[in-house]
Formats: C-alpha cells, sequence, structure tokens
C-alpha cells in the first residue's frame, strides 16, 4: 500500500468536467474543451422527432410521474390548425404554483410560436394531468435570470444540455415560458 492514511479518498464522479483532480495541471477538462461525445450524442437525439415523442404516451396515460419531477408535458393548440398539440420540455425552475420551462431550440420551436400566438396550455406533470395554465414568454433579462439561476443548481445538466443545444442549432437566446393558474374572472 503506497496510499497514505492522509490522502483525500478518490472521487467517483462520471462527469470528468465536474472531478476537482481534473483541474490545474492535468490537461484540458471537459469544460474548457467544448462539446463532449454524450453532447454530440444528445444533440443528434434532439433531431430524432420520434424519439423526442416517446414521453408524450407515458403522460397521456397518466405515467408522466415515472420520468420524475425535472419534466412536464405541455398541451398547446396548433396556430393555424387549432389541433391539440404536446410536447414534453424539461422544468427549469419550479416555485408553488409557478413552473418555467426553456425553449432550448429558441424562439423558432413550434410549442414556443403556438404558445405566443394563443396563449392557451394545459400542463401534466408527475402528479397532475391536463391542469389549465396562464402563460407568460419572459424577456431576454428574465430569462437570462432563470437560466444563470438554473446553471448554479444544475451544473453538469447545464453544460451538456447548453453544449448539445449549441451543436443541435439551438438560438443563441434561449427563452423562458412561465406557467401559472389561471386567473379567475
Amino acid at each position: 500500500m503506497t496510499e497514505a492514511v492522509t490522502d483525500p479518498p478518490p472521487v467517483l464522479s462520471t462527469d470528468r468536467w465536474r472531478d476537482p483532480r481534473s483541474l490545474g495541471t492535468r490537461g484540458p477538462t471537459q469544460a474548457t474543451r467544448g462539446p463532449g461525445f454524450l453532447d454530440r450524442l444528445a444533440a443528434r437525439a434532439l433531431k430524432v422527432r420520434w424519439l423526442m415523442r416517446l414521453p408524450i404516451p407515458l403522460y397521456r396515460a397518466g405515467l408522466g410521474w415515472m420520468l420524475g419531477p425535472r419534466l412536464v408535458m405541455i398541451e398547446h393548440f396548433g396556430r393555424v390548425s387549432h389541433e391539440r398539440r404536446f410536447v414534453v420540455v424539461e422544468v427549469v425552475e419550479r416555485e408553488p404554483n409557478v413552473v418555467r420551462v426553456a425553449s432550448g431550440f429558441g424562439e423558432t420551436a413550434q410549442w414556443y410560436r403556438n404558445l405566443r400566438a394563443n396563449g392557451v396550455a394545459y400542463l401534466s406533470t408527475g402528479g397532475a394531468r391536463r391542469v389549465r395554465a396562464a402563460v407568460r414568454l419572459l424577456g431576454r433579462e428574465e430569462s437570462a435570470a432563470v437560466l444563470r439561476r438554473y446553471a448554479v443548481a444544475h451544473p453538469g445538466a447545464w453544460h451538456h444540455l447548453s453544449s448539445a443545444m449549441e451543436i443541435a442549432g439551438g438560438d443563441a437566446h434561449i427563452p423562458v415560458v412561465e406557467f401559472t393558474p389561471p386567473k379567475v374572472g
């Protein structure tokens, strides 16, 4: 045994860019090298429509709880067709009676454009199904503040998400949508 009793225990992290031992003189970290294999894989997966739509049947069947609290299904209506549309996105911030989600593909995402056009949405989370919600599209500064808080709360997810969105051709501005209970009366 060559290890001293005072040596720090090994860090069991699968994210090399978060591993504190990779900082300093041991070469570039994942954060400085840019997108890695998983980021490129995620970017490719984001472009596969059927793969991105896989969670929708689970939510519609009331099994959204299986996917955890960080996802939500948004039911919205088409701008032209007025048909029901569905998308599952990650929740970037949650407060009592407030859910905020980001549009990783910017203002060109169809669901974002539909919400901007008609402002009608129903949310399904792990515990609630098809709850009517008021829609508020946050401005650039508010969106940036929400995303900064998300990056602090989930640094690993933020790194991979932002890298994958960059590779997939996401917008430089990531707008955030806030859902609250609708106003009565």
